[in-house]
């Protein structure tokens, strides 16, 4: 054999020829290591991986606490289901306590039962009666308004009460469906459930909910130095903080962690482990790995595992240049630098956008907002009183709407975004002033559009639509006068309307003032509705009808709250009469027509839609117009223009025409 021979001890070990390799990989990754703008780097990740909520999922109640609403949730029954008493007294008709003082009072014959929570009536209330009732009882038929036991005198021996000032109609009643109506979208896709939608959703009767799939995330740590916590730290070893660090934000931020351990800087293990992290999650996190250190392997594999493979390697941040971004095998992939503070900053630089809009959840928003109160708000001097608020856009910047619902209302926690306190030593806070609205819940955002006026599930069917465009919308349903006075002030965007001015005949457009705008909705049958196989109702119109009620002294109605367009109606057909019944009006057609189902009117006012739900006869009026207000000048701002070009939307008069209304077309 020719040439020298070479000594064995001479030779490269394996170690060394390792040790050469990865050099050498190193040296070939520099140069695919290709720095890239932040911008650009979000940009072709958004591109390639949807930000969008996953495919719901049906879980009980129990466990729906945290979860996203996957789709708008309508309220199946009337809350409360009857009109019920809000205090501890005695249920009467108002009209017999007219002129009471306390040297003339009125005295009242106490009937002979007593209406406990939970039991039905059997008697009617007559004129010149009363019945016992308890916080929460049903409100007996004749019956319009409830009086303290406080303000009252009994006589055990006769069993009649002294009545000593005049009740007001409607006084300590809480009507059927005035918390949430049947029919009523309560709670919207997308939102958060914390406890308190928990009690609206049983409130609902509701034992499972539509919520958005958690994302499960697979977490990995790489790298030889690493030890997992709670273990022997050997020498040059050091724990793994990445790891938990990754695993709580995904928590944190709706997604459901999946720690898949440490991995070393093995190519063959790393792939192995990459791979079963791919099946079954939604999304895979190492940490460690990217940059161009010679124990980095992930790059090169995530190269191998089908395309689009790696989208970025390198981002212009300080910390966080580093960075790997990929899709394999159909799933977003996120390396992060392995040092803390770079890893945590590009993870909620990069991954919690995606997490959170995986699971349909909002960007982080702040925990308060400053904001003015629009008009006066009274509060009782002595006690600190905190109001629970809207928020809305007002002319000057956000502005704090309280909200009107008292404290037996299961939703005025839902409306509100957040609560403001006027001090004991105020007797109320004056229109303008500041106010700081603390956030409920997960936090503030503000709406997009806020919209004050009348109630109706088309308008649900529609804020729906407009939250598929991503728009979101506040409604408070104050009546179509108030939704008018509230637009008037600056307080809403749109005013929901259906006011009959009796001068013209018109609906709404005459009624508005100089420099607003009317957006045509859609049309409502308005009639009377009854109880099927009611004699007085049964082959005759509706005005043949109501003679005939009226004709009858034991015949009871229901009528409608003043400023709503469905009490200018009801004022016109009984022409100045007041029948039994007149002065219980409640505040919207769901009311109306569970107090004719449930026996404790005869008949009443409302739309064809409410009375198909209640399976009550129902006999035409007119034909009302629904429609909406806003101020001139606004109607190019994204969220109102966005709503306004629904309203002339195919798939709007489709969802309109299914729940029994008719669509008029585009703004004017």
């Amino acid at each position: 054999m020719s040439g020298p021979q070479g000594n064995p001890q001479d030779a490269p070990d394996r170690d060394t020829e390792d040790f050469i390799r990865r050099l050498a990989a190193a040296a070939r990754q520099e140069q695919f290591l290709t720095v890239v703008s932040r911008e650009d780097a979000l940009a072709a990740f958004r591109a390639a991986v949807p930000h969008a909520a996953l495919a719901p999922e049906m879980v009980p109640l129990a466990q729906a606490l945290g979860r996203v609403l996957a789709g708008d949730v309508a309220s199946p029954i009337d809350v409360p289901p009857f009109d019920r008493a809000l205090v501890d007294g005695f249920a009467l008709r108002a009209a017999d306590t007219e002129g009471a003082a306390p040297s003339q009072p009125r005295r009242l014959a106490l009937n002979r039962e007593i209406l406990a929570c939970g039991v039905a009536p059997a008697l009617p209330v007559a004129p010149g009666t009363a019945t016992p009732i308890a916080t929460g009882g049903v409100i007996p038929r004749g019956a319009d308004a409830v009086v303290m036991v406080e303000q009252t005198e009994f006589d055990e021996a006769s069993l009649v009460i002294d009545v000593s000032a005049p009740v007001r109609p409607g006084q300590f009643v809480g009507y059927a469906g005035a918390d949430m109506a049947l029919g009523e979208t309560v709670l919207r896709k997308g939102l958060t459930i914390t406890a308190r939608e928990i009690g609206m959703l049983a409130a609902c009767g509701l034992a499972a909910v539509p919520v958005v799939r958690r994302p499960r995330v697979a977490i990995l740590s790489t790298g030889d130095e690493l030890v997992a916590p709670g273990s022997p730290l050997r020498p040059g070893a050091i724990y793994d903080s990445n790891g938990a660090i990754v695993a709580a934000s995904v928590a944190e931020n709706g997604g459901e962690p999946v720690a898949l351990g440490i991995v070393r800087d093995d190519e063959a293990a790393l792939e192995e482990a990459l791979r079963g992290a791919l099946a079954g999650h939604d999304l895979v996190v190492l940490s460690g790995g990217t940059s161009k250190g010679a124990g980095d392997v992930s790059h090169r594999i995530l190269g191998q595992l089908g395309s689009p493979g790696i989208l970025v390697h390198g981002v212009a941040l300080k910390p966080g240049k580093p960075l790997c971004l990929a899709v394999a095998q159909n799933t977003p992939v996120v390396v992060l630098p392995g040092f803390p503070t770079s890893a945590m900053f590009t993870f909620h630089e990069f991954v919690v956008p995606l997490i959170r809009a995986l699971a349909g959840l909002p960007p982080r928003e702040e925990q308060a907002v400053a904001a003015c109160v629009p008009q006066r708000v009274p509060s009782e001097l002595g006690r600190t009183e905190f109001v629970m608020a809207s928020l809305g856009r007002g002319p000057e910047g956000p502005v704090a709407l309280p909200l009107p619902k008292g404290s037996g209302s299961v939703t005025a926690f839902s409306q509100a975004d957040g609560f403001f306190a006027i001090p004991a030593a105020r007797s109320g806070l004056e229109a303008g002033e500041a106010v700081s609205v603390v956030r409920l819940g997960a936090g503030v955002r503000m709406p997009d559009l806020t919209i004050v006026g009348s109630h109706c599930v088309g308008l649900d069917r529609l804020v729906g639509l407009l939250a598929e465009r991503g728009f979101t919308a506040r409604t408070v349903w104050v009546g179509s006068a108030g939704g008018l006075a509230a637009l008037r002030r600056g307080e809403c965007d749109l005013a929901a309307m259906h006011l009959l001015d009796p001068e013209t005949g018109r609906y709404n457009a005459p009624l508005l003032d100089d420099g607003m705008r009317l957006a045509p909705g859609w049309r409502r049958l308005q009639g009377v509705v009854f109880r099927e196989g009611d004699g007085r109702f049964e082959g005759r119109s509706a005005e043949a009808g109501i003679a005939a009620a009226l004709a009858e002294p034991d015949s009871v109605m229901v009528n409608r709250n003043a400023g709503s367009g469905t009490r200018l109606l009801v004022d016109g057909l009984l022409k100045g009469a007041r029948p039994a019944g007149f002065w219980n009006q409640p505040r919207s057609h769901n009311a109306v027509a569970a107090a004719v189902a449930q026996g404790r009117a005869d008949w009443g006012v409302a739309i064809a839609s409410v009375a198909k739900a209640y399976g009550l006869g129902f006999r035409p009026l007119t034909e009302e117009h629904y429609d909406f207000a806003y101020a001139g000048g606004t109607e190019d701002r994204p969220a109102l223009a966005a709503f306004l070009s629904l309203l002339g939307a195919l798939e709007t008069a489709a969802a309109l025409e299914k729940l029994g209304f008719t669509p008029v077309g585009e703004a004017r």
